[in-house]
């Protein structure tokens, strides 16, 4: 069941209990939904009532006054295609998130087009007319060797984003918003926790003002190319890095032949073993074995870690001929001869 937060008591609650794995950052999806009572609801395409428009902008604190001005040129093309009151932007700790309020396309325009098509079609279109603007500021930005400038699309389905005031999830810093009228009064002194600077009128918006955009850009892009119910190649995104403007190779959807998360954990896994130990017997078994469990914890266990049965105590050893093969912080049971 998706996790779902109404008030500061259910926020309380949602920390309190998954607090054994430490929880510090709040992340939102970009798509408002219908409902949300099933893990099946948010693969559901008419369960999407709005979507957020979002252009990523990562960078490092060494950059950040280049993220700033990456930020300046995707706002200048929003705002020369009407955008005004439904802009906002976000400091995430490391970079710049530029949004377009959901509330800003009327519900006549989404009654026509998916949200999630508007929101994906939207970022892609601005991209593509700025991308040389933004690949030569790149050229000149600090080439950080940890978050290099660069600027994408990585809207999907289940996109999400740091909430605003929410903690980062490294840093001593919290995500704040402002409007584009203090770009460049910014500074990442305004993300410091204890005095922070967040301005609340990014609730704002103008209903209606994304809608001539918005058909532009879906007469362009198409819409979105991820959906799962479709064998749609996909697009070839822009992201923007350094003086090389990146595009990504269209892939190509082949129903019964993808890798799922099964098989990419246990190739994980495997080879982590393997890299470890230089047994590859034992590797295939290893991670065959981790992706097993990992299925089930994500299915069955989360509720029984965060709320142990009583009188649990330290797990009992194993009976017979089995024995336990630790890597690292993995653990998994095998027998004497190996397997």
């Amino acid at each position: 069941m998706p996790l779902t937060i109404n008030s500061s008591d259910e926020l309380d609650e949602a920390f309190r209990r998954f607090r054994i794995f430490k929880p510090r950052t709040v992340y939102a999806s970009i798509n408002v939904y219908h409902s949300l009572e099933d893990a099946e609801d948010v693969e559901n395409s008419s369960n999407i009532v709005r979507s957020t428009p979002i252009w990523d902008v990562d960078a490092s604190l060494d950059s950040w006054e280049y993220a700033l001005k990456a930020a300046d040129i995707i706002v200048s093309s929003l705002e020369k295609e009407g955008l005004d009151k439904s802009l906002y932007l976000k400091w995430s700790g490391r970079g710049i998130h530029i949004h377009i309020h959901e509330e800003a396309f009327s519900q006549n325009l989404l009654e026509r087009s998916n949200p999630l098509d508007v929101a994906f079609s939207v970022v892609e279109y601005v991209l593509r007319k700025t991308k040389g603007q933004l690949a030569g500021l790149a050229a000149k930005a600090p080439q950080s060797a940890d978050r290099p400038l660069r600027i994408e699309n990585k809207i999907d389905l289940k996109r999400v984003f740091t909430a605003p005031l929410s903690l980062h999830r490294h840093l001593d810093l919290c995500c704040v918003c402002f409007k584009p009228n203090d770009l460049y009064n910014f500074n990442p002194d305004w993300a410091r926790p204890k005095g922070c600077r967040h301005d609340e009128s990014w609730k704002n918006y103008g209903e209606g003002e994304g809608d001539n955009l918005a058909e532009k850009a879906l007469n362009e892009i198409g819409g979105y190319d991820g959906w799962p119910e479709t064998s749609k190649t996909k697009l070839e995104r822009t992201a923007v890095q350094a003086e090389t403007l990146v595009e990504e190779a269209p892939v190509k959807e082949v129903s019964d032949k993808r890798l799922g998360r099964f098989q990419v954990m246990g190739l994980l896994q495997a080879a982590r073993y393997y890299l470890v130990t230089g047994n590859l017997e034992r590797a295939k078994s290893f991670g065959l074995n981790r992706a097993v469990f990992y299925a089930w914890a994500k299915r069955y266990a989360r509720d029984r870690l965060v709320q142990p049965r009583k009188g649990a105590g330290t797990p009992r050893s194993y009976a017979g001929d089995r024995r336990m093969e630790q890597l690292g912080d993995e653990v998994a049971c095998r027998l004497k001869d190996g397997s």
